[in-house]
């Protein structure tokens, strides 16, 4: 079942067309990885779809309601997250402040400090350090408990690896898996290929702002991928093409 369709969208910074005619969908209970060198426009992607930047042309459905015009903390209210790029947390709270920062926009549901701590144990002796003396790992962990905290349907990160170490990355995973398996449905924006994959039950790769591969992960080789990602040939899967 769809849970979200976007549709012939472009977006735009200025005068650069960074995200170009894309349709994608993601289903309900899925965990697409959207990858793609630097400057794909996969971040300008998930952030167009967050609310965070609006579309130059193209529409935005949720949910079966179109939501193309609708702000930002009105599509949180709506069930939709974004972990940005960087973490973002604010740096003079408590990791269970700054969990709690986002009950305001918070929908009914599981989550809560204590969930989220339970989904992150990493977090638990952190509860009250403040944000600025975590590592990079840890602030990513507090910042997905943050968006878990608003009860979302769908969950957006964003470059889930950048700039951490290797046993953070793999404690992140750890409770990424922890949530696949629970049901969530999650966007990933990734550039390590083999993190996303094992992850993902459907890829979708950007090249210069389209989408231009796109399937299952078991019905696309790694070299289709590779190809694709750094645009070495002209991609075909499913009717998309670069």
């Amino acid at each position: 079942m769809s849970l979200l369709l976007a549709e012939s969208l472009d977006v735009r910074h200025g005068l650069l067309r960074a995200v170009r005619d894309v349709t994608l969908e993601v289903r309900e209970g899925e965990t697409l990885a959207l990858v793609g060198a630097n400057g794909a426009g996969k971040t300008t992607l998930l952030r167009a779809l967050a609310g965070a930047h609006t579309p130059a042309r193209g529409r935005i459905v949720f949910g079966g309601e179109d939501i193309t015009a609708m702000p930002a903390h009105q599509r949180v209210r709506a069930g939709i997250a974004l972990v940005p790029e960087g973490r973002r947390l604010f740096p003079g709270l408590t990791v269970e402040e700054n969990l709690l920062v986002a009950g305001a926009a918070r929908r009914r549901g599981p989550w809560s400090v204590d969930t989220v701590i339970d989904a992150f144990p990493i977090l638990g002796p952190l509860r009250n350090r403040r944000a600025s003396t975590l590592s990079g790992g840890e602030q990513y962990a507090t910042a997905i408990g943050r968006a878990l905290m608003t009860n979302p349907k769908l969950l957006f990160l964003d470059e889930v690896s950048l700039g951490l170490a290797p046993v953070a990355i793999d404690g992140v995973y750890a409770s990424l898996r922890t949530l696949i398996a629970g049901g969530a449905t999650t966007v990933i924006v990734e550039q390590d290929l083999a993190r996303a994959m094992s992850v993902a039950t459907r890829i979708a790769c950007m090249l210069e702002g389209r989408l231009v591969l796109e399937g299952e992960p078991r019905a696309l080789s790694r070299d289709e991928i590779t190809k694709a990602y750094f645009g070495l040939r002209r991609a075909k899967r499913k009717g998309l093409e670069a």
